[in-house]
């Protein structure tokens, strides 16, 4: 049904709070990047009005520190832009603070714990392999 895919990838040995954590503001990259990926406001029956959500599946896989640097390096390779968290931003109480920390680091030296993306689907498998569905 849809050409391209969606899919985030978490560093496996992270909390639970932070895989939720990373994998919302992930999901916001995205959207900011691609707002068509957000349907129509939803209602009930009754007529409340609700947030649209997206309209494509989001996958979500995870992977280990290692692979993920690979999957960074293969995004940034292939010029797909990406949405990435890195572990110093848990540090952080705001988004200046974040965008400043994330500024220390370089592809090589920064450690990635969430990275999302949307590409043509044959695409975004070259760029995950490695990484496995999350459980």
């Amino acid at each position: 049904m849809f050409d391209t895919k969606i899919v985030i990838v978490l560093r496996e040995d992270l909390a639970n709070w932070q895989k939720l954590n990373v994998t919302a503001f992930l999901t916001s990259g995205i959207v900011a990047q691609v707002p068509t990926v957000i349907g129509e406001p939803y209602r009930d029956a009754v007529g409340n009005v609700y947030n649209p959500l997206s309209v494509q599946p989001i996958v979500i896989l995870s992977a280990d520190q290692a692979t993920l640097r690979t999957i960074h390096r293969r995004s940034l390779e292939r010029g797909v832009t990406s949405s990435l968290y890195i572990e110093e931003m848990f540090s952080t109480g705001h988004d200046a603070a974040n965008r400043a920390v994330f500024a220390e680091f370089a592809p090589d030296s920064a450690r990635v714990v969430g990275i999302a993306l949307r590409a043509e689907k044959k695409i975004a498998d070259k760029i995950t392999r490695g990484s496995a569905l999350h459980s």
